[in-house]
């Protein structure tokens, strides 16, 4: 099963590389803009998924979307975004999109996922679906991604690096990675400082 994978930022592509390849039966290439996928379709490299990132350099959208399932021409598209809303994915879906992967989806469900797709359905969470419709964002949470605000969280919860990456299904050097970055972003220089910035800021 051979899936591309076109996404802007390094660490997502290589822990979906690291979880597809390791589940077996895949084989994963990766981009890292919408041109280089274009390219890829029209030259017709065979690929079962495309997994397309709203929102990296090239992308127009949905129309985008469009461009590319209509190059693609019978290879499955799917969409992958950290911030989209329910309204687009259902957009996208009912554009004839082989699915919706909210980049919060835990790293098993996605390679799941993957697999439905290839077998010619049709993919979305149904809690994604279903959820009530998000408040505008904290002004602390929007300097954060989706990743991010999960390992801050359990920062808040007081919970080892270990611990967050077992409740989100990732390895701990990744973790240590997010607090890294995540530090810097909020302006702390630890632990206890980061949770209680996002306490006294309300994000949880």
């Amino acid at each position: 099963m051979r899936i591309l994978i076109a996404d802007d930022h390094d660490l997502l592509r290589d822990t979906l590389t690291l979880y597809l390849e390791g589940s077996g039966g895949f084989e994963t290439d990766s981009v890292s803009d919408f041109e280089d996928v274009m390219r890829r379709l029209d030259g017709r490299e065979p690929f079962d998924v495309v997994l397309l990132d709203l929102n990296m350099p090239g992308m127009n959208g949905l129309d985008s979307l469009e461009r590319a399932m209509t190059a693609a021409d019978g290879y499955r598209v799917a969409l992958m975004s950290g911030f989209a809303t329910r309204d687009v994915a259902e957009q996208a879906l009912e554009m004839g999109a082989a699915g919706f992967l909210p980049k919060t989806l835990p790293a098993r469900s996605l390679v799941n996922a993957v697999r439905f797709m290839a077998m010619g359905e049709q993919y979305a969470p149904i809690e994604f679906l279903t959820a009530a419709e998000d408040t505008p964002p904290h002004p602390l949470s929007a300097k954060l991604s989706d990743r991010e605000m999960q390992v801050l969280k359990g920062l808040t919860e007081g919970k080892s690096n270990k611990q967050i990456a077992r409740d989100l299904d990732l390895r701990e050097p990744t973790v240590k990675l997010h607090v890294k970055t995540l530090y810097r972003k909020v302006g702390a220089t630890n632990r206890t400082q980061a949770a209680l910035i996002a306490k006294e800021a309300g994000v949880f």
